[in-house]
C-alpha cells in the first residue's frame, strides 16, 4: 500500500513529510482515549550528509493543552542519511480529546558537525464523528 502524505516542510535541503491516520482499534472513546499513528519520511536532497539527533515535539489536545516531547533520535534510531537517501519510521499519539495537532523541529547534524533544525510540519489530529 503507497502512503499518502498529507503534510510536508522543507528546510535547508531537508523534507520531512507526515501522513497521519486515526486508529478506532486502538482507541477507547468511551474512556475519553482517542489514538492516532502517524508515518514520517524525512528525504535528504542536500549535497551533504545529515544525522537526525533529537526531536521536539509540540503537541496540543482540543481543550488547547499543550504538551512538549524532547528525546534523543527517533523510535530509537538517530539516522544517517546520505544525499538522495531518506529514512522512513511510524510512531503514535494519544489524545485525552477527539481532536488536536503536532508539530515540531529535528536537531540535525552534518558532515561538518554544525547542526541546524528541520521543521516537522504542523498536522492536525482528528477522530471521525461518531455515527449515529
Amino acid at each position: 500500500m503507497k502512503q499518502l502524505f498529507q503534510h510536508a516542510a522543507m528546510t535547508d535541503g531537508v523534507t520531512v513529510r507526515v501522513a497521519v491516520n486515526f486508529l478506532p482499534e486502538q482507541s477507547r472513546v468511551d474512556a475519553g482515549k482517542w489514538f492516532w499513528v502517524y508515518h514520517i519520511r524525512i528525504e535528504n536532497s542536500s549535497s551533504q550528509q545529515v544525522q537526525l539527533l533529537t526531536r521536539h515535539w509540540r503537541i496540543t489536545d482540543g481543550r488547547g493543552l499543550v504538551n512538549f516531547v524532547d528525546g534523543e533520535g527517533v523510535v530509537g534510531e538517530q539516522p544517517l542519511l546520505q544525499p538522495g537517501q531518506s529514512h522512513d519510521y511510524v510512531s503514535g499519539c494519544p489524545l485525552g480529546t477527539p481532536t488536536g495537532s503536532m508539530e515540531g523541529h529535528y536537531t540535525m547534524q552534518r558532515a561538518d558537525g554544525s547542526l541546524f533544525e528541520v521543521a516537522i510540519p504542523f498536522f492536525p489530529l482528528a477522530a471521525p464523528a461518531p455515527a449515529d
